[in-house]
């Protein structure tokens, strides 16, 4: 079993360098084609369609072939995709490859969680902070490699072909230790959990928290240059902070989740979220915005994992629905974070604007029961029911 969680953890490494990798190159793809900022965001529309497709296709799949052959397809999809969009000739071709990689990263975001909590549920404690804290990881090497090897000039296929390829042998050897596919019995009772107020409630802290995480991406240095003043280093060593207390905070999740308890630490984190924006917007001094950033940071690390595995517990013969609804809210905050945020900014101001995220995380702390009541609905499967699970 440690290899199966060492495995499910390169997978979530390899996601976070390979989607980090792009966000890192996008300058110098978009010089090469010569492209205008609309036809850029228009491509990468095709990203963002790809994911939202694949998830559910991947969430459904899961349940007749595993997800470990899906886990596997799909982090392959993202690598061979990354080379395709380095060397793309025409805006069309670079649209493909973006719809693949996005495909590729939609289908994982399932199903390496999938893999997760099985492995999770194996260990019979909490440990998906651990795997979210792999991708955190993989992400700030993605983004400082993609950094230095563009200022150093290296051009994005070479970057795309070694990280295709680096990529492509951690997936070779992880694969081999995934939990054995295992397609699930869905039951009236699972299908019942579609409209359940408990899936409901993770699925608006999942919203609540990616809108949260995705505005504080795009918007944070904005706001610490633009509304503060801060000039470009520091608007980048400020958003830098955010990344790394977030990681920070996913890697003593776990541990947290165990003495406190999900619901108490969810929340605790969503209140500090809270707390750590109001007081970067409230005083204009940015020293002050750093430690606000910070606590952000450490606050949003640990609710996605945190209902993820809750989602998972809902049901073991329809984990894949579950994390698919979950995660299908959860990217739609994602998206429509930042575009929100920049219309109301264009309106009432950025530090107007972000205070919506404030709200945001204080609905989300007020949900955080339901990553408890999962656990207790889980437990509350009569025998009856339990003894037809075993027979099917």
């Amino acid at each position: 079993m440690r290899l199966a969680r060492l495995a499910v953890a390169t997978f979530f490494f390899l996601n976070g360098v390979m989607t980090a990798s792009l966000s890192a190159r996008l300058p110098g793809i978009q010089m090469q084609l010569v492209l205008p900022a609309g036809q850029l965001g228009l491509a990468l529309l095709g990203c963002t369609v790809g994911g939202l497709l694949a998830m559910n296709l991947a969430g459904r799949s899961a349940r007749r072939i595993g997800s470990s052959v899906i886990t596997t397809t799909a982090a392959l999809g993202m690598a061979g995709s990354l080379p395709l969009m380095a060397s793309a000739p025409t805006l069309p071709l670079l649209v493909l490859a973006l719809i693949l990689f996005g495909a590729g990263s939609g289908a994982m975001d399932v199903t390496m969680n999938i893999q997760g909590v099985d492995v999770e549920r194996a260990y019979g404690r909490p440990i998906m902070n651990s795997f979210h804290a792999c991708f955190s990881v993989g992400s700030l090497v993605g983004a400082v490699l993609g950094s230095m090897l563009a200022a150093v000039h290296v051009s994005p296929e070479a970057h795309f072909l070694a990280i295709a390829l680096v990529a492509g042998i951690g997936i070779a050897w992880s694969s081999r230790f995934l939990l054995p596919a295992m397609p699930e019995q869905v039951t009236q009772k699972a299908l019942s959990l579609h409209l359940s107020p408990t899936l409901v409630r993770l699925g608006v802290i999942a919203f609540c928290v990616l809108l949260s995480v995705g505005a504080l991406f795009d918007w944070s240095a904005v706001y610490l240059a633009g509304t503060l003043h801060a000039d470009a280093g520091m608007a980048a060593a400020g958003f830098a902070t955010f990344l790394v207390c977030m990681a920070m905070g996913r890697a003593a999740g776990d541990a947290l989740t165990t003495r406190f308890g999900a619901v108490a630490l969810m929340r605790s984190a969503c209140l500090l979220a809270a707390s750590g924006l109001a007081l970067a917007l409230l005083f204009a001094w940015t020293p002050v915005a750093f430690i606000g950033l910070g606590l952000v940071g450490i606050g949003l690390s640990v609710p996605l994992p945190l209902v993820l595995s809750a989602a998972g517990r809902l049901s073991e013969q329809n984990t894949g629905a579950t994390l698919t609804a979950v995660t299908t809210w959860g990217y739609a905050g994602m998206i429509a974070g930042p575009p929100v945020i920049g219309f109301v900014a264009d309106r009432s101001g950025l530090r107007l604007a972000l205070t919506l995220v404030v709200v945001l995380c204080m609905l989300a702390a007020l949900c955080a029961p339901a990553v408890q009541t999962s656990t207790n609905q889980e437990d509350a499967i009569d025998e009856s029911e339990a003894e037809q699970v075993k027979v099917n």
